[in-house]
């Protein structure tokens, strides 16, 4: 049986990849799309889904960086968080004797 903190560090690490993929994804559809990305869907949808974290991300930076590269700091504050992650799992699992992968 797995661990109840195994678990829940398993799901917050799977929750920060989706946040990284989206944003890479809305950086890569901000690049293609040009000035239309304004009228195009999917890069609306991806507006919609990253804003609570650039909306995080600029609350905890100081107001000295520009709104334009808040979404660069929270692409590398999801990638770090997501390391992070990565290594309290490992130290989850190798305090309780299991073999993570």
């Amino acid at each position: 049986m797995i661990n109840i903190e195994l678990q829940i560090i398993t799901v917050l690490r799977a929750l920060v990849e989706v946040a990284g993929w989206f944003l890479l994804a809305q950086g890569a559809l901000f690049l293609l799309a040009g000035g239309t990305r304004d009228k195009n869907f999917v890069y609306q949808l991806f507006v919609i889904v990253t804003r609570p974290v650039i909306t995080a991300t600029r609350f905890i930076m100081p107001k000295v960086i520009v709104d334009k590269h808040i979404p660069f700091v929270a692409f590398f504050l999801i990638f770090w968080l997501w390391i992070f992650l990565a290594y309290v799992r490992q130290v989850v699992c190798e305090l309780n004797g299991l073999v993570c992968g």
